[in-house]
């Protein structure tokens, strides 16, 4: 498999290769074009055709030619090195590794038994009845492909043997398992079954309703697959692969709990739509929808299960910079207001309410005591805590204290005081965006040395400040002024980045570029002073404490040089 990747590096020219997907434009050495993951109105996408690398200073968004096709088609990485083996005329099947051949293999049987439990449908009057009543079209059945599973014991069995797959296969793939007696049994009977594909079509497991006649207290309504090497319940969201580029046309999602409030709303008109097939939303999910777009609609059901669900997705998805929206439901769930009155989801979609609204009306009613509206205010502010933006917290802090008549500032204090976990949540709220915030120190330090690469004078005038650079920035500017591989150990891909983010600064004035250099001199020592006098500031409280008198005098006195030092900067 490193062999492949190998040749489809070396024989693909990337730029080329990014031309069929976007208008690139020339920016120095390298090239420019506005980015397809995110909106802007000034191009931040750059393309290195001398370092094979993309990078957007916009969403953050980077990498080679094969990380841009997973991302711009929501391919998996094996699925990206097939398109792209057969777009440079390269044997897959001959090298892929002996792991892609066992893959492929339990995709055949995947989509045997899809077919089997198809033509099952077909011969089954009360299972199309059963369909029908429920409100899907005979189109949405055949689209998405719904079969039945028989009653049979090992029906499912039987056929695929009888296709040429052996037994230890077939259990691989999830579909029969082991009785205590030694026997094999198929996995679904009895169902109606709703296929699960991957974001490029291929059956990987499937979703098992019970029959209407065979329901009761001690029969599970919904079975799935199990995890096997091809599916991971948490990566795969049903009907991605049929909406992902009407999500990424229109801009936005409409995110559901089961296979049947995707379909009635697929039927409905609703296509920028995905379910997530009995399982809570994950990051993982959440990483294949910002791929997409950056706006979410959540539509779950309004049980006080859906309710919970939808605040822990609101709660993972504001962390991943994900603008959220909750649709106000009814009593029913979504399959069930399409039937009833179809056109309606439609407009209950476009009236959602912003994930702040819905937690300030859950949260801030006037019928409870005084203990419950504390806790449910320092909640509110663990809410607006975990939002990713600056901006948009600021935004919310200021509602919030309008609707509840306490000073802004009082609420940001208390809102300090809550406490973020190792991963940057808030204690009281369930987060885990995974994106990764710069200091400002590091992002005046990028910007000077992308000036740097601009114009290579600039490095001289550098170099007297370089102790005012965050750690690593250093050996990017020795690299710089002396390109030598060895130099970058350890530091590539920021070389890589500054070189890339040149390309923002080349049509630039010259002496705009030296008027921004300066400024941004200046601004990176104020940094570096202002993070002096932090640390001097709690050795002034710890001194304060243990009472060390000559300790306590001498962190005073540098503190009050720093301070002075910044005033006259």
């Amino acid at each position: 498999m490193n062999d492949l990747v190998s040749q489809i590096k070396e024989r693909l020219d990337m730029v080329d290769f990014l031309k069929t997907y976007l208008a690139l434009s020339p920016a120095g050495r390298n090239f420019k074009a506005a980015c397809p993951f995110h909106k802007e109105k000034s191009p931040s996408f750059i393309a290195s055709p001398d370092r094979q690398i993309w990078h957007c200073f916009g969403c953050g968004a980077g990498g080679d030619a094969i990380a841009f096709l997973m991302r711009y088609e929501n391919l998996e990485f094996v699925e990206a090195l097939k398109v792209l083996a057969d777009k440079l005329g390269l044997d897959f099947q001959r090298q892929g590794s002996s792991d892609q051949k066992q893959y492929d293999r339990l995709y055949k049987i995947n989509e045997s038994a899809k077919d089997y439990f198809k033509a099952n449908l077909t011969n089954s009057s009360a299972g199309k009845v059963y369909l029908r009543e429920r409100g899907l079209k005979d189109e949405t059945v055949e689209e998405f492909e719904l079969g039945l599973a028989s009653d049979a014991v090992d029906g499912l069995t039987r056929h695929l043997t009888k296709q040429g797959y052996n037994i230890a296969e077939i259990e691989k793939a999830g579909l029969i398992f082991k009785t205590k007696r030694g026997t094999y049994m198929d996995r679904f009977r009895s169902r109606l079954m709703f296929p699960l594909s991957n974001s490029f079509g291929k059956v990987v497991a499937f979703t098992g309703r019970i029959s209407p006649s065979y329901e009761g207290a001690d029969v599970g309504k919904y079975v799935n697959s199990p995890e096997t090497s091809i599916y991971n319940k948490s990566k795969l969201l049903f009907g991605l692969h049929k909406s992902k580029n009407i999500i990424r046309d229109s801009d936005a999602v409409v995110v559901v709990e089961g296979q049947m409030d995707l379909l009635m709303s697929w039927q409905d008109g609703i296509k920028n739509i995905v379910a997530t097939s009995g399982t809570a939303v994950t990051p993982d999910h959440l990483k294949l929808l910002r791929r997409l777009t950056g706006n979410l609609m959540i539509g779950f059901d309004s049980d006080e299960a859906g309710q919970m669900a939808a605040e822990r997705t609101i709660d993972l998805a504001q962390r991943a910079d994900f603008l959220v929206r909750v649709v106000g439901l009814s009593s029913k769930d979504p399959a069930d207001i399409v039937k009833e009155q179809p056109g309606q989801m439609i407009k209950l979609i476009s009236s959602a309410n912003s994930a702040m609204e819905y937690y300030m009306a859950r949260y801030l009613r006037s019928d409870v005591d005084a203990g419950t509206h504390k806790n449910n205010l320092r909640l509110m502010l663990a809410k607006i805590k975990n939002i990713y933006s600056p901006v948009d917290r600021s935004h919310w802090l200021k509602e919030l204290s309008t609707k509840t008549n306490i000073d802004e500032k009082f609420l940001f204090e208390e809102m300090s005081l809550i406490k973020s976990d190792a991963k940057g949540e808030a204690a009281t709220a369930a987060g885990g965006g995974d994106k990764q915030s710069l200091s400002r120190s590091e992002i005046i330090a990028q910007r000077l040395l992308s000036l740097v690469v601009a114009d290579n004078s600039l490095g001289d005038q550098l170099q007297p400040s370089r102790k005012y650079l965050p750690d690593g920035y250093s050996k990017v500017l020795d690299y710089l002024l002396k390109p030598d591989p060895a130099s970058a150990s350890g530091v590539i891909d920021l070389v890589n980045l500054v070189s890339l983010r040149s390309s923002l600064a080349f049509s630039e004035d010259k002496a705009k570029l030296v008027d921004e250099f300066t400024e941004l001199l200046k601004q990176l020592k104020i940094e570096h002073l202002r993070d002096k006098r932090q640390t001097l500031f709690v050795l002034i409280k710890n001194t304060e404490h243990s009472g060390d008198e000559n300790e306590l005098a001498k962190a005073l006195q540098e503190f009050d040089e720093v301070t002075k030092e910044m005033q006259n900067i």
